[in-house]
């Protein structure tokens, strides 16, 4: 079949939704599908073009009225999706580009299909003069694009749960981003420590993620402080990048533990498998995820994983069977606590390895694509009535709401779509 998505984010950003565009995109042609991918054009990003890849220069930041406005398509990208003829529309955002999928696929006739990757409510405070009404308006937005949507997926169960109790009617099917088990299985944690400094006879508690105050990092760095600072062995391994840097840098400096901290920086390909082979345990404290994706890759290497209760991580991490899954009031003493109980037994250790690459493998990259093509086929089989046109006036009248509410706040910001991450079955809830 042909399938055309359309998303806000896409490569050379290496974030949740744009490794989760490209990696479907990858397997579904793999089995034989076409894919188009509409995205926004970025600088730079030529290298990463490929003939299934159609560019728009509309959007590169977010700033005064660019938040919810209608993207008219020009003539070229129109004409190439006319010529690729698609059979289904998918879109990975309900606004910008999302607003677009909608009305090429109601023009069209074709069904649409909505992916719920992210908690958008959880990144407003990206945005200067935080505005309650503004972040009312986005939930209503999404609610009610994925009301217009013939399907929706949603990464996890939690997060289908929710949006179901935020009123979305369309039916939803559960359907992870798939991680590559292979890879992560066979990552050098011996030549990632050796480059790196770091000890080979250390025990490593390591986290992989965008460093941002919304992944509750501060918590996590304190109760990862406070089991090293009792543990000499001990070490710290961060990867990746984001705003909250200095502070974990500053947290452990604080603490005389510097020489205890490792921030090689983002990682991508075989030198992020490597640096999941480097660890001895993953810990994760974030509270806004709707997959934790990185989560299923630490189980892919082998590792257990100690986390906060929370949408996303819920859905993996199963408590005393692949690691710990804490009440998300637990304060950081106990979370430090844990990680203690957890390396202090061997064979329980053991245990958890094992089955983290159980849970690992009911998250595969082809198991997960081969969910997403029966949708599509399911999808198309049966009589797919499409929802009125009239309703598109709905959307208009709130995203015009959202775009005034925006107009109020002074500044200009980045766009909230890049800094926004992506999100185990083909649960229909």
């Amino acid at each position: 079949m042909n399938i055309c998505m359309f998303t806000n984010t896409y490569l050379p950003h290496v974030g949740g939704v744009a490794r989760s565009v490209d990696s479907f995109a990858e397997d579904l042609r793999g089995m034989g599908h076409r894919v188009l991918i509409v995205a926004p054009h970025f600088q730079k990003n030529a290298v990463h073009d490929d003939p299934w890849t159609v560019r728009l220069t509309a959007i590169q930041h977010f700033n005064g009225s660019d938040f919810a406005v209608r993207i008219p398509l020009p003539f070229v990208v129109e004409r190439e999706i006319e010529a690729f003829a698609p059979d289904i529309i998918h879109s990975h955002h309900p606004f910008l580009l999302g607003d677009t999928a909608l009305r090429v696929a109601r023009q069209k006739g074709l069904p649409l299909v909505f992916t719920h990757h992210t908690l958008y409510e959880k990144y407003i405070h990206y945005i200067p003069l935080e505005s309650d009404r503004l972040e009312s308006f986005v939930l209503s937005l999404t609610t009610l694009y994925a009301n217009f949507c013939d399907r929706v997926i949603a990464p996890s169960r939690s997060l289908a749960r929710l949006i179901r109790q935020r009123g979305v009617r369309t039916p939803i099917s559960v359907i992870p981003t798939g991680v590559n088990v292979d890879m992560f299985a066979r990552g050098s944690g011996h030549g990632f420590r050796k480059k790196h400094g770091i000890p080979t006879d250390a025990l490593v508690v390591g986290h992989i993620g965008r460093l941002a105050a919304e992944k509750n990092l501060d918590y996590l760095v304190e109760a990862v402080r406070l089991f090293i600072g009792d543990h000499p062995h001990a070490v710290f391994l961060v990867v990746g990048d984001g705003p909250r840097g200095e502070a974990v840098n500053g947290a452990f400096d604080r603490a005389g533990l510097r020489d205890k901290l490792f921030m090689p920086g983002c990682q991508t390909g075989d030198a992020l498998a490597d640096a999941y082979r480097a660890m001895d345990l993953f810990v994760f404290a974030s509270l806004s995820e709707t997959q934790g994706l990185v989560l299923a890759e630490a189980m892919a290497a082998g590792l257990p994983v100690i986390a906060l209760d929370a949408s996303g991580a819920r859905d993996i991490v199963k408590e005393g069977v692949n690691g710990r899954l804490l009440p998300r009031t637990a304060p950081s003493g106990a979370f430090a606590a844990a990680i203690e109980t957890a390396i202090a037994d061997d064979r329980m250790m053991q245990r958890w390895r094992a089955e983290a690459v159980k849970t690992a493998h009911r998250h595969a990259r082809q198991v997960s694509a081969q969910k997403l093509s029966d949708l599509y086929a399911k999808i198309l089989k049966r009589d797919n009535p499409q929802k009125g046109r009239e309703e598109l006036s709905a959307l208009d009248s709130l995203t015009s709401r959202i775009k005034l509410e925006w107009a109020l706040l002074s500044g200009k910001i980045k766009s909230v779509v890049e800094a926004v991450p992506a999100a185990s079955s083909d649960e229909i809830i």
